[in-house]
C-alpha cells in the first residue's frame, strides 16, 4: 500500500517490493511489477543484477518463460549479468525445457558454483535426460564442487528414473558421509529412489530411521508399498497409530484405495471412500479416478459407473479407469462402446486406452476388432510402448494366431518380464511345449528375471508333456535361484505334473508336505491324475479331503460322479447326482467365446 502511494518509486523501492512479492510466492505479481519498472525506470535500474535475478526467479515460478527470454536480452545489454543472473538463466531455460540454451548459458559461466551445477543437473533429470544428469554429477565431483542437499536430491531422482539401484546406494552412502541423512528433502528422494527401484525393504529402513515423518514422507512410503504389490503393508502403515496425527491428503487416499483394489476388498474400499468424504478430498480428480478403479476391480461395476457418471470434466485417466473396469469384468462390449464414446466427446485415447481396448477384444475373443486396434496403435505411434505390444501379443496368443504373436514379439525393442511370460504362455496354450521351454531358456540367457506367471506357464507345459524331471527342476529353482515363493497355483501345477505322469504316491506326499493347506485346485489336479490312471483308491482319498474343504461346491460332486462313472460304478454315480438334485446344487455350465469373423 505504501509502494502504491509512492508517486515516483526509485530503483531501491522497486527492488524491495519485488523481493517481498517473490518471498510471498506472488510470482505473477512480481513479473507484472518488473514490467512496470521497465516502463517507468528504464536502464540501468531495471537491468540491475539483483533485480534481474529476482525477476527471473519469478518468471520460473510463474512459468512466464517468454518474459524470462526478454530479461536475458536485458542482461546481455547490461554486460552479461553476474553469477546470480547467469544461474537464474540456466534454471529458467532448463525449467522451460530448452536444455540447449541452458547448456550454453552453463558453459558461459566463468566460476560455476554448486547452484550452477545443480540447476543444470536438475534440468537434465526433469527433461528426461537422467543419464546426462549422472554424467554431469560425475563431472561436478571431478571439479571438487561442494555438494548441496538439492544436488543430492536431483541425482537421486536421476537414479530413480534410470532404476539405477547400484548408483543410488552409492549416493545414499555419500549422503551419510556428508551428514545430510536427516534432511527431509533428501529423505523423500531416497525413499522415492528405493521405491522406484523396487527395493521396498530398503525404503522402509530409511523410513524407520527418520526422526520426523511428515505427510510427504508417509505418503511416499505408502505409495511405494502399493506400486510394488504390497497392498497389505500399505494399509498397515496407513492405519498405524504412530502416524495418527498426520492428516491424509488426496494422494494418500487415492493410494490406499488402489491398495484396496489390489486386494479386491470391497468392504475396505467402501470404508476408505467414507474417510475420503469425511476429509473433503473425495472430489479431487486423483481420488475420483481411484474410486472408479477400486469399485470396478471389486466387481461393483454399477457403483463404479455411478461415480463415473457424476464426473463433469472427465480426463483420459477417468475414461481409462472405467474402460479397464468393464474389460476386467468380462464386459467387453461395454468397454468398446465407452472407448467409442470417449473419442466422440473429443478426448484423445492414449496408450493405456489402447491396452484396455485390446483387453476388451480378448474378452470377446474377437480377433478382427483386435486387429483394428493394432492398426490404430500403428497410426498413433503407440508401438514403441511395451505395454501396448504386450497387449497385442496377448491378443494374438489367446485368439490362436501364434505366428502374429511371435511377429509382434520379435519386432519389440523393449521387452519386460510380462512380455516374455505372455509369449511363453502363448506357446503353452497352443500345446507347443518345445517353444515354451526354448523361449524360457532364452529369457534367462538375456538376463530377464522370470516372474511367478512365467513359472505357472512353464510348469503347465511340463505337465502336459510329461516332463516330470524338468518340472521338478523349474519348481525348485523358483525359491533357490529367483527368490520367488511358490503360490497355490504353482503347487497345483506341480501336483498336475506328477499326477498326469502316474506318480500319484509322489503327488500325495508332495501335497502332505506343502507349507499351506492344499485348496480345491491342488486336489482337483490330483483327482484328474487318478482318473487318467484308474487309481480309485487315491481318487477316493482326494474326494474325502476335498469335501472337508468345500462341501458346498457342486463341481466337486460332478467330479466324484464322473470318477465313479469311469470305473463303471453306475449306482454310486447316480446316487451322487440324485443327492445333488435334492440339495439344489447345480454346476454352472462352461462356456467359450470367439468372434465369428475369426475363421
Amino acid at each position: 500500500m505504501v509502494f502504491d502511494t509512492t508517486p515516483r518509486p526509485d530503483a531501491y523501492s522497486y527492488g524491495v517490493m519485488l523481493r517481498c512479492l517473490v518471498d510471498a510466492g506472488r510470482h505473477a505479481d512480481a513479473v507484472a511489477l518488473h514490467q512496470d519498472m521497465r516502463q517507468r525506470r528504464p536502464c540501468p535500474e531495471a537491468q540491475d543484477d539483483f533485480v534481474l535475478s529476482l525477476a527471473l526467479k519469478a518468471c520460473v515460478r510463474s512459468a512466464e518463460y517468454w518474459y524470462g527470454r526478454r530479461l536475458h536480452c536485458d542482461a546481455v545489454k547490461a554486460g552479461g549479468g553476474d553469477g546470480f543472473v547467469m544461474n537464474s538463466l540456466v534454471d529458467m531455460y532448463a525449467k522451460a525445457g530448452n536444455l540447449e540454451c541452458a547448456r550454453k548459458m552453463f558453459e558461459r559461466i566463468p566460476d560455476r558454483n554448486v547452484v550452477s551445477w545443480t540447476s543444470m543437473l536438475s534440468g537434465c533429470v526433469q527433461n528426461g535426460f537422467a543419464a546426462d544428469g549422472l554424467l554431469l554429477f560425475n563431472e561436478m565431483r571431478r571439479e571438487c564442487v561442494q555438494l548441496s542437499e538439492y544436488t543430492m536430491a536431483s541425482v537421486l531422482a536421476a537414479c530413480a528414473a534410470l532404476s539405477s539401484l547400484h548408483q543410488g546406494r552409492w549416493i545414499h552412502g555419500l549422503v551419510i558421509k556428508h551428514g545430510l541423512i536427516y534432511n527431509s528433502f533428501i529423505s523423500a528422494a531416497l525413499l522415492d529412489m528405493y521405491v522406484k527401484c523396487g527395493e521396498v525393504e530398503d525404503a522402509r529402513h530409511v523410513f524407520d530411521e527418520l526422526s520426523y515423518v511428515d505427510i510427504v514422507l508417509w505418503t511416499t512410503m505408502i505409495v511405494g508399498y502399493t506400486q510394488n504389490g504390497n497392498p497389505l503393508d500399505a494399509l498397515h502403515l496407513f492405519l498405524d497409530k504412530k502416524f495418527a496425527s498426520i492428516v491424509p491428503n488426496s494422494v494418500t487416499m487415492a493410494t490406499v484405495l488402489s491398495a484396496s483394489a489390489q486386494l479386491r476388498d470391497l468392504s475396505l474400499g467402501r470404508s476408505i471412500h467414507g474417510i475420503a468424504v469425511k476429509l473433503g478430498v473425495v472430489d479431487y480428480d486423483v481420488v475420483v479416478n481411484a474410486l472408479v478403479d477400486m469399485y470396478a476391480k471389486c466387481q461393483a461395476v454399477s457403483e463404479a459407473n455411478r461415480i463415473f457418471g457424476r464426473i463433469l470434466n472427465k480426463d483420459v485417466v477417468t475414461w481409462n479407469s472405467m474402460i479397464a473396469g468393464y474389460a476386467e469384468n468380462n464386459m467387453g462390449d461395454d468397454a468398446l462402446m465407452l472407448f467409442k464414446q470417449m473419442r466422440l466427446q473429443g478426448v484423445s485415447p492414449d496408450s493405456t486406452s489402447v491396452v484396455n481396448a485390446l483387453s476388451a477384444s480378448v474378452c470377446l475373443g474377437d480377433l478382427l476388432i483386435g486387429k483394428s486396434f493394432h492398426s490404430y496403435a500403428v497410426k498413433r505411434a503407440f508401438l514403441s510402448n511395451v505395454y501396448v505390444n504386450t497387449a497385442l501379443l496377448n491378443l494374438y496368443s489367446k485368439c490362436a494366431d501364434l505366428p502374429s504373436a511371435r511377429r509382434v514379439f520379435d519386432e519389440m525393442n523393449d521387452r519386460n518380464s510380462v512380455t516374455w511370460c505372455a509369449m511363453i504362455g502363448g506357446y503353452g496354450m497352443q500345446g507347443d511345449s518345445a517353444g515354451s521351454i526354448d523361449l524360457f531358456n532364452e529369457m534367462l540367457k538375456d538376463g530377464v528375471h522370470p516372474n511367478d506367471v512365467a513359472f505357472t506357464s512353464i510348469l503347465s507345459t511340463c505337465s502336459h508333456t510329461g516332463m516330470v524331471t524338468a518340472g521338478k527342476k523349474y519348481f525348485d529353482s523358483m525359491a533357490q535361484h529367483f527368490n520367488i515363493t511358490p503360490s497355490m497355483k504353482h503347487y497345483a501345477c506341480m501336483v498336475d505334473v506328477l499326477a498326469r505322469a502316474g506318480n500319484l504316491e509322489q503327488a500325495l506326499e508332495f501335497i502332505d508336505n506343502m507349507p499351506m493347506q492344499a485348496d480345491f485346485s491342488v486336489w482337483g489336479a490330483f483327482l484328474h491324475g487318478c482318473r487318467l490312471h484308474s487309481r480309485l483308491q487315491f481318487g477316493e482319498e482326494a474326494i474325502k479331503r476335498m469335501m472337508v474343504l468345500h462341501p458346498e461346491r457342486p463341481d466337486l460332486y460332478v467330479l466324484i460322479s464322473n470318477l465313479y462313472t469311469s470305473y463303471g460304478m453306475w449306482e454310486n454315480s447316480l446316487a451322487i447326482r440324485k443327492w445333488m438334485q435334492e440339495k439344489g446344487l447345480v454346476k454352472l455350465p462352461g462356456c467359450s467365446s470367439i468372434g465369428h469373423e475369426n475363421g
